[in-house]
């Protein structure tokens, strides 16, 4: 089993929630949306309305992996000029308190150079999490991410086999983010079914954390997973309320950090 180290922030965060018997809140952001200005006050205020982790979304041509509210947000980041180089200055002048971590696919990271998670940590950049990059499709990349000083974040679909779990978690550090159903990112009315039973298994084949993403949009659905995993993943809600303006998302951020403190 892979343990968690107190070695990096999003391991240190996991673990003073843990010490306090609270679930973890991760948000996810596109940056660039509503538009690059906007994107700085937006981490600013997920941070205030009580996320613990915030990902960071670099927009991408291509976001095959995302639904609808996120490609759309893409695409705005796209036309407002947003690139790598956009992204780490917004994380930089955010200078939030709370870990970050780069959500993206992996041609952004290898297009902007051999020093990109470098400059990335040094923007205040935690972790990484690439949507394209299962483990063993490309070991010597996987290698090089996983040497850097970025922790790299696996994702885990509710089919994989618990020995395939394994090898995952092995490889990963910060948590493990357990895709709670199948398919691309977006709102959904209820949790998977299969959920409890995708977490135990998970918790059969790693120590790391275990946050679950993929349609938790309520207060309601937070609470329902919060139940079973160490934290939740909200990304389309968030992007969806960010287009209603920043007192939205930081609105729907309070609701779901009160959701979790309630359980």
């Amino acid at each position: 089993m892979s343990a968690t180290t107190s070695s990096d922030p999003l391991s240190l965060r996991f673990e003073s929630l843990a010490r306090s018997g609270r679930r973890a809140l991760v948000t996810y952001m596109t940056a660039g949306h509503p538009d690059p200005v906007q994107s700085v006050a937006l981490m600013r205020a997920l941070q205030d309305g009580g996320a613990d982790v915030i990902e960071v979304g670099v927009p991408f041509s291509d976001p095959m992996a995302d639904g609808p509210v996120i490609q759309r947000s893409s695409q705005v980041a796209l036309e407002h000029g947003v690139g790598f180089a956009q992204v780490l200055a917004m994380v930089h002048e955010a200078a939030l308190s709370i870990p970050v971590v780069l959500f993206s696919y992996l041609n952004p990271v290898l297009a902007a150079g051999p020093e990109v998670l470098v400059r990335a940590s040094e923007a205040g950049v935690h972790g990484v999490l690439l949507t394209d990059l299962p483990v063993g499709a490309d070991p010597a990349r996987e290698a090089w991410i996983g040497a850097g000083p970025l922790a790299f974040v696996r994702l885990v679909a509710p089919t994989t086999p618990v020995d395939r779990m394994r090898e995952i978690a092995r490889h990963g550090r910060g948590f493990v983010y357990l895709i709670s159903r199948l398919g691309v990112t977006g709102m959904q009315a209820n949790v998977a079914s299969d959920l409890p039973d995708s977490i135990a298994r998970l918790r059969t084949a790693t120590d790391l954390p275990i946050c679950v993403g993929f349609g938790v949009s309520t207060g309601a659905q937070a609470q329902a997973i919060g139940r079973l995993a160490d934290g939740i993943v909200v990304g389309s809600a968030i992007v969806q309320a960010a287009e209603r303006g920043i007192d939205a998302a930081h609105a729907l951020t309070v609701e779901l950090r009160q959701a979790l403190d309630n359980i």
